[in-house]
């Protein structure tokens, strides 16, 4: 049900204000383009600067506009036990798909404190969970063997993986076998990721190359078929400078002025982010135009 490229939407704004019709338009764009599920209100959707009255209403616009035509995977993490909890019963209660949730930022639990904070979650929810191991944002790396004690209660069923070690690919597979889902969360890597037992990306360059993503996606998938494998290179080298510029600076400032340049959304972003520098914004031009969406 998860698997392949999944944007990890971003949140327009247009005077500092939602722009509610902006982000219709780009879930349909992403309907009529491929990608095969979205993420509302995740990192690259500016999630800890949401409202939330706007992250609500974010996953809730998602879930509407998608229709089930693809799954939505909303994120409703925090370092907050109670918040997380509140957050995916609101997802639950929209109708998503599932939660992504990310590790407790800035307190910095344990592998337990990790453990009993999924745990209260998934007591009280009843929607698929997947977890978002992303150490360089949260501090915290989750350990296999937590994740495999996870992955015994009802709700859990994948992560996230942002680590950028695809080691750990083949480590959780081993542990918990292939009914676990493994996504990964970084676009560069997303190759390796798949050819050792991944099932897809939560991917940023998907806000700016949909088909692209997808197309790539679907052929990494396909090991046992060289072309189809050729083709997923191929596709891995056009993209990879987009990759990278899109996060020479913090994400998702480069991805939104990617997005204004394709006309898809304005560069707004909420302090504390600010927009992209011009040598960051001459970088994503000459990248867009090697991939040929510019």
């Amino acid at each position: 049900m998860f698997k392949g490229s999944i944007v990890a939407l971003i949140t327009p704004f247009k005077s500092g204000k939602l722009d509610e019709e902006n982000y219709i338009s780009l879930i349909n764009f992403h309907l009529k383009n491929g990608t095969c599920g979205i993420v509302p209100a995740g990192t690259t959707g500016e999630c800890p600067t949401l409202s939330h009255k706007e992250h609500q209403r974010v996953i809730e616009l998602s879930v509407k506009e998608c229709k089930g035509k693809v799954p939505v995977i909303a994120g409703t993490g925090s370092n907050s036990t109670e918040e997380a909890i509140s957050l995916t019963q609101h997802a639950q209660k929209s109708g998503a798909d599932a939660a992504l949730v990310v590790t407790p930022y800035y307190n910095k639990p344990t592998q337990e404190g990790l453990y009993q904070h999924y745990k209260a979650i998934n007591d009280k929810c009843d929607i698929p969970i997947i977890i978002y191991n992303i150490p360089p944002r949260s501090v915290i790396d989750m350990s296999v063997d937590t994740m495999a004690r996870l992955f015994e209660l009802k709700n859990i069923v994948g992560v996230k993986d942002a680590t950028a070690k695809i080691e750990r690919v083949i480590e959780q597979k081993k542990k918990m076998g292939p009914e676990f889902i493994q996504l990964s969360g970084e676009d560069a890597t997303a190759l390796d990721f798949n050819l050792n037992g991944g099932t897809g990306c939560i991917s940023v360059t998907a806000n700016v190359a949909p088909k692209l993503c997808s197309e790539f996606q679907e052929a990494s998938l396909k090991k046992n078929n060289n072309n189809l494998l050729e083709r997923a290179k191929e596709i891995n080298e056009k993209l990879m400078p987009l990759h990278k510029s899109l996060f020479i600076e913090s994400n998702p400032s480069p991805v939104k002025y990617a997005a204004k340049l394709l006309n898809l959304s304005s560069d707004e972003v909420r302090l504390p982010l600010v927009k992209v520098t011009p040598p960051t914004q001459e970088k994503i031009k000459i990248a867009l135009q090697k991939a040929g969406l510019l």
